[in-house]
């Protein structure tokens, strides 16, 4: 196995944080964005290996205060996620699309949610998480529409027509991964 990423263990996370240890990956093949999320009792940042120490630093500070803004924001639990699926099958599809499962997972990190039909389980991205509650209802819907029309065809897109903010959270969504694309500015450097 390749020595990428590599990681590191900040046993005494920055002050404020609220969590346990800080476990810092760096990863060659990150170039400019840095992330971060919770796994059990500690959190795990991801930063380019090319950063300094200093920034580093800085950016797990960023990232845990970013991760208890959207933690204090109010998550669904996965119980209230599957009740919420259930009110919008309801809602918009006639009670047709019925989910067996519903939940947060941390392990999609290029869609924003999944579903296999076949099982009726239906798996966000844990990077909705603190969206507007219209755009986790876009992609609880669009996986809902996936139990009925496997596919992106058009009976699928009319079928989803039914839910009245699809251009509004797909906008927002498009306005995420852009802006994940931006240049980050560098850090000021103190003299």
């Amino acid at each position: 196995m390749p020595a990428d990423p590599q990681s590191s263990l900040t046993s005494n996370p920055p002050r404020g944080s609220g969590r346990g240890a800080v476990e810092v990956r760096r990863s060659s093949r990150r170039s400019r964005t840095v992330s971060a999320y919770r796994e059990g009792d500690r959190t795990v940042v991801l930063i380019p290996a090319r950063m300094s120490e200093a920034e580093e630093q800085r950016w797990v500070t960023v990232m845990l205060d970013k991760l208890a803004a959207q933690e204090s924001r109010g998550v669904l639990g996965d119980r209230e996620l599957i009740e919420r699926a259930e009110r919008l099958a309801e809602q918009y599809f006639g009670g047709r699309a019925r989910p067996s499962s519903v939940r947060w997972v941390t392990n999609q990190n290029t869609r924003w949610g999944s579903c296999t039909p076949s099982e009726g389980s239906i798996r966000l991205s844990h990077r909705l998480q603190g969206m507007p509650e219209y755009v986790v209802d876009y992609v609880l819907c669009h996986e809902l529409a996936h139990l009925l029309v496997p596919g992106h065809g058009p009976d699928f897109w009319r079928l989803l027509e039914a839910y009245p903010r699809t251009e509004r959270a797909r906008g927002y969504l498009e306005g995420v991964v852009a802006a994940g694309r931006l240049p980050h500015l560098p850090a000021a450097r103190e003299e």
